[in-house]
């Protein structure tokens, strides 16, 4: 008797621990799944984000005020493609007015554009249209 009830109780003790462990086990395994569902969760909600990096987009000349100060009047084709770069547009019937454009996209969505038209009498700069101011020189034509 002394020996089947030490084998229950090494049976019942077996059992117990072997329970013990699938508890412990399962335990770790639910402690996993929400972690990853938690994980989960936050990776798909930082997609859900309003906060999308945006490039800013530039098209055209680039033109600053103080390029716009460097043209005078009198000065040639050449002389101008020199300080302004090559224009936008140019018209295909009329080679004596040039279009200088330039906008940019901000990623923000904000938008800037600037136009220039420059006018040639005789392949001399005449007169100068846009956003920009000219300079007080404008008027006084380069020493050639």
């Amino acid at each position: 008797m002394r020996t089947l009830s030490l084998r229950l109780y090494a049976i019942g003790r077996f059992r117990y621990d072997s329970e013990n462990e699938t508890g412990k086990k399962m335990k770790s395994m639910n402690v996993v799944a929400k972690w990853l569902i938690i994980l989960s969760s936050v990776i798909t909600l930082s997609a859900c984000s309003s906060w999308i990096y945006r490039i800013d987009i530039p098209q055209g000349n680039y033109m600053e005020q103080r390029d716009i100060d460097k043209l005078r009047v009198q000065m040639s084709k050449e002389q101008v493609r020199f300080v302004l770069g090559n224009p936008v547009a140019q018209n295909s019937f009329d080679d004596n007015v040039w279009h200088y454009y330039y906008a940019i996209q901000y990623g923000n969505g904000n938008k800037m554009e600037r136009s220039l038209v420059v006018h040639f009498d005789n392949g001399r700069l005449a007169k100068v249209e846009g956003d920009f101011e000219l300079s007080e020189e404008f008027d006084t034509p380069l020493d050639n």
